[in-house]
């Protein structure tokens, strides 16, 4: 696809893409809202690669599949500017820095984790990290939960949740029930493309296992990558107890603390499970499906996203999964609440979140300072 002129059409429209996303990856923080922001603001004001109806049609086509959205726009506009190649350099690059600081983070979390400075570093980091899914599950639930049909689709996904039914059959009915409610004409045969990778596990972890969960993970998530939350707690802390529920905050920690994408979460916990070939496992495994798909759906998208069926699905199924983001809360608010001064920094960092607008990462910032000043006095 012949790309529109811009200015500066005169270099490699490869080069191009690896210098702007690698750029991206390495200072894009701020989560995927904050992320589309700026591509549009670098992708359509300044280079004119792409106008703003096309980059609105290529968000709108992130939407309707699996996987990390603002990851997948980059791979599309990679594919817009510079092909086939565009498409592998510009999610790499994206990607590439967020891993790399992700895994230099897991090794000195596991060299240096149990000192006891740093374990309350963390601990103070943890309340902010509820605040903030709470702030996200917050903000994306008043546009999932558009009307009464969603909001009971919502409600029965979260006690689904709540007594541990497998988290893809709940999307699984919350886009059934979905589209019941629209009362759509017609048939639809719903076949899973992908097994239920993940559902029987190793009592110990193995390379070949973390690329298994997390291939299945990010071929099948959808919402914000916070929902990713709601897949590791069931896979990896109530199936397989790889981790406990503090592991998987400091984990979401993580995806806050680094620029890009929010999914290399995964990174750190590949490296807690197994060293650097599973950091390298869990990154491979969450982030090619992201690939497969972009590559894949660039035909079929725009009759998709005509369809009624195909929207109604969709809707009960990213309102499905902020239920599951809801009631991995609850687990994991118990982890993390220790005490009434941890619940106490939780309740003030969501109001600076909701009301004030705090930025996410000064308010983790603080929590990581406050725990440090724990560790001093005691």
């Amino acid at each position: 696809m012949t790309s529109p002129a811009s200015p500066s059409s005169d270099r490699s429209p490869l080069g191009e893409v690896a210098r702007l996303f690698l750029r991206l990856g390495f200072t894009a923080f701020g989560g995927p809202a904050a992320h589309i922001a700026l591509m549009e603001e670098e992708v359509v004001r300044k280079r004119s690669w792409v106008s703003h109806e096309e980059l609105v049609d290529l968000i709108g086509a992130v939407n309707l599949i699996p996987g990390p959205n603002s990851t997948e726009l980059a791979i599309h506009l990679g594919h817009r500017r510079a092909g086939w190649l565009g498409l592998l350099v510009a999610g790499a690059c994206f990607i590439t820095p967020s891993a790399l600081m992700a895994g230099a983070l897991a090794w000195a979390y596991v060299r240096f984790g149990f000192r006891p400075e740093v374990a309350q570093m963390l601990a103070g980091v943890q309340p902010v990290v509820l605040a903030v899914v709470t702030q996200a599950l917050w903000t994306l639930g008043k546009v999932a939960v558009k009307d009464a049909a969603m909001l009971v689709i919502a409600l029965g996904s979260f006690a689904l949740g709540l007594v541990g039914m497998h988290e893809l059959l709940i999307l699984a009915i919350a886009g059934g029930a979905a589209l019941v409610a629209r009362r759509t004409r017609g048939s639809l045969a719903v076949k899973s493309c992908v097994p239920l990778l993940g559902a029987v596990l190793p009592a110990a972890p193995t390379t070949p296992a973390v690329f298994l969960v997390f291939l299945k993970i990010g071929s099948v998530l959808f919402g914000s990558g916070y929902v990713l939350l709601a897949f590791l707690n069931q896979d990896l802390v109530q199936r397989t107890h790889w981790l406990t529920e503090r592991q998987l905050l400091d984990a979401v920690a993580v995806g806050q603390i680094t620029p890009g994408p929010v999914f290399t979460a995964a990174t750190f916990v590949g490296y807690l499970l197994q060293g650097a070939p599973g950091a390298v496992a869990a990154t491979a495994g969450i982030f090619l499906p992201a690939f497969v798909l972009v590559a894949a759906s660039g035909a079929i998208l725009p009759r998709l996203r005509a369809s009624p069926i195909a929207r109604a699905i969709l809707d009960g199924v990213n309102a499905g999964s902020l239920a599951l983001m809801a009631a991995v809360l609850i687990p994991l608010g118990k982890a993390a609440l220790a005490g009434p001064i941890y619940a106490l920094e939780a309740l003030v960092a969501a109001v600076l979140l909701i009301r004030f607008r705090v930025g996410a990462g000064w308010l983790l910032g603080g929590g990581a300072a406050l725990g440090l000043l724990a560790a001093v006095v005691h």
